[in-house]
């Protein structure tokens, strides 16, 4: 039985922006819904009309209204939204033209800065205006190699306001995973800095910039934003302008491109693991509708909300938070490590900032517990209102972290979908309880199941995550993929005309969800299919280890669960440490999930987006080749894995 961790009181239920847009729901449409349940039947069932009352209630801007919704509620791929419609995506976000603030940058060791709504749009305006007199016109690209600073959201917005789709990386990706990346959507316009700040240690971009530059042809001018250095070198990188010199100061007013609907937006890449990173196009009104759907009526965001997300630009939760601008909040950038100058910096600025939505990774969330960080005792955090968490399952002890050591009158909302729809499948319902281990509900209008291995939709069982009905952040297409093979082959090879995302999951009773990790991770002894996130949660328990990755190897006609761990410091790998993992395993997760062999290796290979790679670990392991190692963060502990004597008895 899952354990109650929190449940909103009627007061702070009545004054959510979900409730009031049940409210309306009841009025036009005659209902009497008084839950989340109901409303989300309602939404799965009536996409249609769920989509415009959402388009109407987030208050969507367009030039010219659509003439239908959806043309076919049963076809995915390929469902067309809101024909007719014409808008552009940078005009929705700056919506509010006002003194109140809508940037607050704090960067480990940098003054902080910030922007008003009118500072701005006044920014976006010169780069709109200085793209555009370099030729930028609707369809091109335009991408950044950029820190999480004030300058990457003026560039996506300059651009997307001229109808030019943006794509962006985080300046810790290597030369060949930028190539991998840029490299096939042949950008015209670069944002960069010169550097950026990690460990208080600046680090410099410029190098990387000029081998990026040789491979990359497409390139016709280089915009260099000074940030490690006040007068940056750049004279050994061609086509290269200072942020400052490329702005037109003239220009104080933007000219939104209307577009339709379905105009390219953002190009959002895949890990590329396995090969090539997969380009997926978005369209603007899609990742639009779809992230202010799930900011104003799942998260609760006002235009008096502090919103903070860890991210990087190379993440989809940086697209995520940039959306907010939209309801008029204000948005709190970091940049650098989080633990540095120490564990606690990041609720330190969230005590400053009065921050009142924090958003990080589950890996952090962990992290802060295992280090002893106690925020609530040490900070204020009158302020805050809800704690978000994604990037991998957050466990049940670190849901009883955050109640216990950060706040305990606080939604605690785990959120989990991908690059894939620049959004989420589950996430929070600001009127429902929290439970330990779950996520709180299926998203408005996402027909997600959980299914058997039969196709079948199970409640209570741990099957895969699909998406039955279509939704407007899916894909529009992938890059170069002009019979759009490929786009079917990632998500509608299982189950025809359904969406299979390669989540493990569950289905609870109450309508939550419980993530299990990724179905390519998932273990098979003796035929029964078991996630590995149940093992990580028990892992994460033990001080004595200071992380780990599990897989299956085949053996003998089945497969076994092979345990890597790295080890705290100090401590040694011996048969009382590992009788106690095992021990605990058997205990709280089951028989079958106990390593056949806990290994100690010296590091975990993680992707640029600090997520573990299992299925890489299990090629190694294999003898199979791992095609695109610079998917990953730390590339050489993938060396480990090879040839392992300990596995081959």
């Amino acid at each position: 039985m899952a354990k109650l961790l929190w449940t909103p009181s009627k007061e702070r239920i009545e004054r959510t922006n979900i409730y009031r847009f049940m409210q309306e729901v009841n009025k036009s449409q005659g209902t009497t819904f008084k839950t989340y349940d109901d409303l989300y039947q309602w939404s799965v069932e009536n996409l249609e009309l769920f989509w415009e009352k959402a388009w109407q209630f987030l208050g969507i801007k367009s030039s010219v209204p659509y003439d239908r919704v959806i043309d076919d509620p049963k076809k995915m791929p390929g469902a067309d939204w809101f024909s007719g419609a014409r808008l552009n995506f940078a005009e929705n976000l700056l919506r509010n033209r006002n003194d109140r603030t809508a940037l607050i940058f704090r960067g480990e060791d940098r003054i902080r800065r910030t922007l008003s709504y009118n500072e701005l749009y006044l920014e976006t305006a010169a780069v709109a205006s200085a793209l555009k007199k370099a030729g930028v016109k609707p369809g091109d690209r335009v991408v950044g190699f950029i820190p999480n600073m004030p300058e990457a959201i003026i560039a996506m917005l300059g651009a997307t306001s001229l109808g030019a789709t943006w794509s962006s990386c985080s300046p810790d990706f290597g030369i060949k995973g930028v190539l991998d990346r840029f490299g096939q959507t042949r950008p015209r316009v670069l944002f960069t800095a010169d550097g950026y700040i990690f460990k208080g240690k600046p680090l410099d971009s410029l190098e990387k910039i000029a081998g990026i530059l040789k491979e990359l042809p497409s390139i016709e001018k280089v915009v260099v934003v000074p940030y490690v250095n006040e007068t940056p070198d750049i004279s050994k990188i061609g086509n290269a302008v200072l942020y400052d010199d490329f702005k037109d100061k003239t220009a104080v007013d933007i000219t939104f491109e209307q577009l339709p609907f379905d105009h390219p937006l953002y190009i959002m890449y895949s890990s590329g693991t396995t090969g090539l990173p997969k380009c997926m196009v978005q369209s603007a009104g899609g990742v639009l509708l779809h992230q202010l759907k799930e900011l104003v009526l799942h998260t609760d965001l006002k235009a008096d909300d502090t919103i903070f997300y860890f991210t990087t630009c190379g993440w989809m939760m940086w697209n995520w938070l940039t959306a907010s601008l939209s309801t008029g909040a204000t948005l709190v950038l970091f940049d650098g490590n989080p633990f540095h100058p120490a564990p606690d910096a990041l609720w330190q600025m969230a005590q400053d900032e009065r921050v009142t939505v924090f958003g990080t990774s589950a890996g952090y969330i962990a992290a802060l517990k295992n280090a002893g960080v106690k925020p609530g005792k040490r900070f204020d955090l009158s302020a805050l209102k809800a704690v978000l968490s994604t990037g991998s399952p957050l466990s049940k002890e670190d849901f009883q972290f955050i109640y216990d050591e950060v706040k305990s009158d606080i939604q605690l909302a785990s959120i989990s979908g991908g690059s894939d729809l620049n959004g989420c499948f589950a996430l929070g319902n600001p009127m429902g309880p929290v439970y330990a281990g779950e996520l709180q509900c299926r998203g408005l209008a996402m027909k997600v199941f959980s299914y058997d291995e039969n196709g079948q939709p199970v409640v209570g069982k741990q099957g895969e995550l699909v998406c039955t009905a279509p939704f407007p952040s899916m894909p529009i297409s992938f890059w170069n993929d002009d019979d759009g093979s490929r786009y079917q082959a990632a998500y509608f090879m299982d189950y025809p005309g359904i969406w299979a995302h390669g989540d493990f999951i569950e289905v609870t009773e109450r309508g939550g969800v419980i993530m299990y990790g990724r179905s390519d991770a998932t273990l098979n002894p003796g035929g029964v299919r078991i996630g590995t996130a149940e093992i990580y949660r028990r892992l994460e328990q033990m001080p004595e280890l200071e992380d780990s990755v599990v897989i299956g190897q085949n053996w003998n006609n089945d497969v076994r669960v092979i345990l890597f761990v790295k080890l705290a410091q100090g401590i040694e790998l011996t048969e009382d440490l590992v009788k106690k993992i095992k021990t605990d395993i058997r205990q709280n997760a089951s028989p079958r999930h106990v390593p056949a062999k806990v290994i100690a290796v010296p590091d975990i290979p993680y992707t640029l987006n600090m997520k573990k790679v299992e299925l890489a670990v299990r090629k190694v392991v294999h003898g199979q080749e791992v095609k695109n190692k610079d998917a990953l963060k730390n590339p050489a502990a993938l060396d480990f894995f090879a040839n392992m004597a300990e596995l081959q008895s």
